[in-house]
């Protein structure tokens, strides 16, 4: 049976941010990253053709919106959104010394368990370019501001959208650096589609993965009920997925389990940057304390704000801190892997200004940004892990009660 109390909790109120809504479909989180191959081919091979006589290219200003691009070759491998509308994507062309390189970013979006709460994102932009916004401001990791975005600033990027697609390829010819990253759902589908990334493009590129976070885990709620494992086993059952999944895991143990990171980073061959918050404000809000674990509302407030927890509830908060950390000893090892776990309660961090800004968090006086330009370009060991909650007065934690507060009204 559906899980339609998560689902109703995901569709309850308006998010913060945007690319953290539980709203779009499950085959959009797995089967989207191979659409990340799709984008990067038809944009490489459009911005090659496009080259003029001129070596040069005039960067926008910071501020510039990216506008929307839909996939018009998708029309002949059937290649749709859940609605039938064509897919889409946002490109802003690099320049200087960073136009032969690339960052593709993958839309956060969300799961949906069932036949109902799928058809019901038709009507929304992560099931139809219908309803997508025809530009988009670059900003974070996107940003073209170098005092934003110190190390990527000036590299072709794209920005995919969520909605359905199917899988095509082509071949790039030209030597080039390329960054797979996605947030929340998108980066789980980074976890999921980063070696097939990497396998489809050339050798002697350097290609890396970045999941910004997409590090859920696999926890009790604060019932001792796996919430979050029973409904991706929904997804699975719904969507097919285990045919996506590592096939090694799935013969190994029940194949729901094989869609966590924790599983999947196992085998990751490529070299892999994870951001996540160690106390997750979507993970919170939805893992450790899911809409109907909390029947007479002592989790009301704390849940949607870190700073209205009381001592016993800022205790088991750090115990799911201790889980996150457990799930990531091992990948700690991975000599090509990094990660930056701060203490904040947020979620998505890569695409604002929390990336490299004055307000940005902090880990030994160190950004997001400046650790994984130290891990990409092999400056130096990147795997920094902040002090508990809440020692880093850096932290812009997430404060959602006045959402909520406003939606009831």
């Amino acid at each position: 049976m559906a899980n339609t109390g998560f689902c109703a909790f995901c569709c309850r109120r308006k998010w913060v941010k945007r690319d953290w809504a539980i709203a779009t479909v499950a085959i959009t989180v797995i089967i989207a990253a191979v659409i990340t191959v799709i984008l990067f081919y038809t944009v490489f091979s459009d911005s090659r053709n496009r080259k003029t006589s001129s070596p040069t290219f005039a960067p926008p200003s910071a501020g510039d919106f990216v506008p929307l691009t839909l996939l018009q070759s998708a029309k002949a491998t059937g290649a749709f959104c859940l609605d039938g509308s064509l897919p889409g994507y946002h490109f802003q062309k690099g320049f200087g010394s960073g136009s032969s390189n690339w960052l593709l970013h993958i839309e956060g979006g969300g799961w949906c368990n069932s036949i109902e709460s799928c058809n019901s994102r038709k009507g929304t932009s992560l099931g139809s370019s219908n309803y997508m916004e025809h530009q988009v401001q670059f900003s974070g990791i996107l940003s073209q501001d170098p005092s934003q975005n110190p190390d990527f600033y000036n590299w072709n990027k794209v920005k995919l959208r969520y909605c359905d697609g199917a899988s095509f390829a082509g071949h790039p010819e030209s030597e080039f650096k390329a960054l797979l990253t996605g947030c929340s759902a998108g980066g789980l589908a980074t976890f999921i589609h980063c070696d097939d990334f990497r396998d489809q493009l050339p050798k002697d590129a350097t290609v890396k993965c970045l999941a910004d976070a997409g590090y859920f885990l696999d926890e009790p709620d604060i019932l001792g009920n796996r919430t979050m494992l029973a409904f991706y086993r929904d997804v699975l059952q719904l969507q097919g997925v285990a045919k996506s999944l590592q096939q090694d895991c799935v013969g190994r143990m029940e194949p729901v389990k094989c869609i966590f990171p924790q599983e999947i980073i196992k085998n990751v061959k490529t070299p892999f940057f994870v951001v996540n918050p160690a106390y997750d404000s979507w993970q919170i809000e939805n893992i450790l304390v899911p809409i109907g674990s909390d029947p007479q509302g002592y989790w009301s407030s704390c849940r949607l704000s870190i700073k209205k927890c009381d001592a016993t509830q800022i205790k088991r908060l750090q115990g799911y801190r201790d889980a996150m950390l457990k799930a990531l000893s091992m990948f700690q090892r991975n000599e090509e892997g990094g990660m930056f776990i701060n203490s904040c309660f947020s979620h998505c961090q890569t695409s604002y200004s929390a990336w490299h800004s004055p307000n940005s968090p902090r880990i030994n006086n160190k950004t997001m940004a400046e650790s994984v330009g130290d891990w990409y370009f092999n400056r130096k060991e990147s795997k920094l892990i902040d002090c508990p909650y809440p020692c880093n007065p850096t932290c812009n934690n997430d404060d959602y009660t006045s959402s909520v507060l406003s939606a009831a009204v």
